[in-house]
């Protein structure tokens, strides 16, 4: 299947690699978040997953907005299949949303429909849940409100803090997005 890659923090990059590997997938581009200033010195650095495409040697589309015409056209030019989405941090317009033949899958860090939204992980810990996981879903227009297609559970362990437990799902949640 031919992908365009969305993401953009390091608990994406586990997906990115899972689909490069991946022989029965074709990511063709990567869609990230501009570079930010970010550290002591506020120097603008690339997002983890930019800095994996770079790797690959595969484009690098960071639209400011992705309803910019720009972005928009890049997208329809590349002739993807679908686009897989971890963590990007942008929320996409109905004009992207209908670009890709099979959409866009998201995975999202909770037990869908449990902590919908940001920071998921950290509510699963502050609610005291015992088992958390990891949920691929079509993006349709609402806030995660697609159908599912697949889930991983992970047990939330007393000791666990949010980058723990977000690492753990981060790496099974690669895995079924490979997968879905």
């Amino acid at each position: 299947m031919r992908l365009a890659f969305a993401g953009t923090p390091a608990a994406a990059v586990p997906s990115l690699r899972a689909l490069l590997a991946a022989p029965s997938h074709d990511v063709v581009a990567v869609i990230t978040r501009p570079a930010a200033r970010a550290g002591r010195g506020r120097h603008e650095q690339s997002a983890p997953v930019a800095q994996l495409a770079a790797e690959a040697g595969l484009p690098v589309l960071t639209p400011q907005r992705p309803s910019d015409p720009g972005f928009l056209a890049e997208l329809a030019a590349l002739d993807v299949d679908c686009c897989p989405v971890v963590a990007y941090g942008a929320l996409l317009p109905a004009a992207a949303l209908d670009i890709p033949k099979h959409g866009w899958v998201n995975l999202h860090f909770s037990l869908l429909p449990a902590w919908r939204g940001a920071a998921p992980v950290q509510h699963a810990i502050l609610h005291g849940d015992d088992v958390t996981g990891a949920s691929t879903f079509l993006i349709e227009a609402g806030l995660d409100t697609g159908p599912v297609f697949g889930v991983v559970t992970e047990p939330i362990r007393p000791q666990d803090t949010a980058g723990d437990l977000l690492a753990r799902l981060a790496d099974a949640g690669a895995t079924l997005l490979v997968h879905t």
